[in-house]
């Protein structure tokens, strides 16, 4: 045993699960599936618990395994669920004391919006279906952003759709990446940069 290095194991799986399925229960609010007063406890526990404090644990796991990308990503988005929790609770009923908590959270998904951009840009060198989720991603922060600064009920139900779709990308790149990790092979195909079969799916060019 003396002699052989550890290696840890691949959080972006779990990054990915926390990050989709609060995304999910989120989108289907959004998308007036679910009413939105009634459930939003609901989400609010998984944007701490799961999508929150699990997804931070996982970027900060990407540090260790050296995957900038990951750890960015991760970090992030957990973060974003976090603040996202803040913002419910705490600042939101100050902002619609003072009649202008649209353009407020639309300022905030903006943000978030840019971010992802720019992720989406930088998702190159991993499988497309990683870059996929990030352009949904994109797609689903401006469509809120526009929604809920314009106060347009049917562009925050289409951001909701949208979001439904990142979700899904999101849980399938998940269950791709544990399935890589059983079976030692892509049983869920990713398609990864230059078509080789085993890059994991955030996996970018740094050793």
């Amino acid at each position: 045993m003396e002699g052989r290095s550890w290696v840890p194991a691949n959080p972006a799986p779990l990054g990915l699960a926390g990050f989709g399925i609060t995304t999910l229960v989120l989108s289907m609010m959004n998308a007036n599936l679910v009413s939105f007063d009634k459930n939003l406890p609901v989400v609010l526990g998984l944007a701490v618990a799961y999508g929150g404090a699990a997804q931070l644990l996982a970027g900060m796991w990407e540090f260790r395994t050296g995957n900038t990308f990951g750890a960015v990503a991760f970090t992030s988005y957990g973060a974003f669920w976090i603040s996202f929790y803040f913002l419910v609770q705490v600042q939101l009923p100050e902002l619609a004391k003072g009649g202008d908590a649209g353009n407020a959270i639309g300022l905030y998904l903006w943000a978030w919006g840019i971010f992802t951009g720019y992720m989406f840009l930088c998702s190159f060198a991993a499988s497309r279906a990683v870059s996929a989720v990030f352009f949904a991603l994109t797609v689903t922060f401006i469509l809120l952003g526009i929604g809920n600064s314009g106060a347009d009920n049917s562009i925050i139900h289409a951001g909701g759709w949208a979001g439904l779709v990142t979700a899904g990308l999101a849980l399938y790149t998940s269950c791709a990446e544990v399935m890589f990790a059983a079976y030692g092979r892509y049983v869920l195909p990713v398609f990864p940069p230059g078509g080789g079969a085993r890059r994991p799916p955030l996996a970018t060019p740094e050793t």
